[in-house]
């Protein structure tokens, strides 16, 4: 295989990668203390998928303040910026504006204490504020350094990506067709790996997901006389058990898959067997071929089960939501870990591995007229006295043992991720970009 860099459409292969780097990067240092003080409000004021108004405001003011033409409200609370440098590739850097219904354990002086209306938990458990602080600090650097680079930076805040909505719904909200179709689309992702770390995969680097509810139907009757009922309890509990199945036996050991049962809910009474129960499931493959084959024996198990049960009508069966399988551009994936070799050094690139977990970045591959190159990698997060402390040898031993994505404990090591990860956006900006040079519009 031949892993020298390939050009990305519209874009020339750059001379010396890293002295442009250092043109650029050497306004980081004067851009990290409003990034750092961005991270930390963000951290503290998290919003949930849907509602990062406040999170989009403050997004959008920023990049405005370093000359982006700013548009807000862009599939709900999603901001676009643009900065026109001359002729060249239009490259996109997305960041999620989002956080989760997590509660805070982290015991950080600027840990969220945000809940909803109703009581539930907010916190940026997965790293987004990293995301969004990163995409605003790099925005920053590029606009301060135009003489360095040629094109157009599309600068993407994407609201409800936890929900798997928020990138849809900005491209059918016109994203493309408003402001162009780019050339490269860039995304970054937190990971407890070493902070200044890099992994890369090319082909698939996250599965595809969907999100099913199924909605079995049964006979009520009361507890101590199960003989009336049609119990869909118990009907439940053989769809889940059957459901394991469909990875070991409907699947090849060589077609990866995860189906998950996350929401099993029935009932109000320990005495009363109630009419239906709900089970919402999440399914997760790496081909969505193999995905279909899944959802298709999903339901045929529950439809198999609730027969054999008597029930009194087939079980309803909705696919909630679905993404695509995260698929980097094997060219533009090799330009930007080659980019990121080139300035971070070849022992910063660790081997990709495939993740089980799910994005809605992959829709931003979808061009209206043809596929839109994507080039997706994870960053490492974890203190170096964090990793050394860390039971094991191996890094999979490792992440093991540390907090990772969704889970209350999640900190990532502030300064080092802020400044990697800017770092690594603004290098993997400018191996997609032109040159820069005299004859840049400013």
């Amino acid at each position: 295989m031949n892993d020298a860099p390939q050009p990305v459409p519209g874009t020339s292969a750059p001379s010396s990668l890293k002295a442009r780097a250092r043109r650029v990067l050497q306004h980081l240092d004067a851009v990290l203390t409003n990034v750092d003080a961005l991270y930390a409000d963000l951290h503290e004021h998290p919003e949930l998928s849907g509602h990062e108004a406040r999170t989009a405001s403050e997004v959008a003011s920023r990049l405005e303040a370093e000359g982006y033409e700013v548009t807000r409200d862009v599939g709900g609370h999603g901001v676009v910026g643009l900065l026109r440098n001359g002729d060249g590739p239009t490259v996109l850097l997305r960041g999620d504006l989002d956080a989760l219904p997590v509660e805070e354990k982290t015991g950080l002086p600027y840990a969220s204490h945000e809940r909803t209306d109703d009581g539930e938990p907010v916190m940026h458990a997965c790293g987004h504020d990293v995301h969004t602080a990163c995409l605003v600090g790099t925005a920053a650097v590029l606009a301060r350094s135009r003489d360095a680079w040629r094109g157009t930076v599309m600068v993407v805040g994407q609201p409800a990506e936890e929900t798997l909505e928020g990138a849809k719904a900005m491209l059918d909200a016109g994203l493309y067709a408003r402001f162009g179709t780019p050339d490269a689309v860039l995304g970054q992702h937190t990971a407890p790996l070493p902070v200044g770390t890099f992994m890369h995969r090319e082909g698939v680097a996250m599965m595809g997901s969907a999100h099913v509810r199924l909605r079995l139907f049964g006979r009520g009757a009361h507890g101590a006389q199960p003989e009336l009922s049609v119990d869909p309890v118990v009907l439940g509990a053989s769809v889940v058990m059957r459901l394991q199945t469909i990875v070991s036996r409907a699947l090849s050991p060589l077609e990866a898959a995860v189906v998950t049962v996350g929401r099993f809910q029935a009932g109000t009474r320990a005495n009363v067997i109630p009419d239906e129960a709900v089970l919402e499931l999440t399914v997760r493959t790496e081909d969505d071929a193999v995905l279909a084959r899944v959802l298709a024996g999903i339901e045929r198990i529950a439809k198999g089960e609730a027969a054999a049960s008597g029930a009194p009508k087939p079980p309803q069966v909705e696919v909630l939501g679905r993404t695509p399988v995260n698929r980097n551009d094997p060219a533009l994936l090799r330009r930007v870990r080659d980019a990121h070799a080139e300035w971070f050094g070849r022992d910063a690139l660790v081997p990709g591995v495939l993740v089980t977990a799910s994005e809605d970045f992959p829709f931003f591959a979808q061009g209206p007229e043809h596929p839109v190159p994507t080039a997706y990698w994870f960053m490492g997060i974890t203190s170096p006295k964090a990793w050394e402390q860390a039971p094991g040898t191996t890094p999979q031993e490792k992440v093991a043992h540390l907090p990772g994505p969704h889970s209350g404990f999640y900190a990532p090591d502030r300064a080092g991720s802020l400044r990697t990860g800017c770092e690594s956006l603004t290098v993997a900006a400018l191996a997609c970009l032109h040159e820069g040079g005299a004859s840049a519009n400013h």
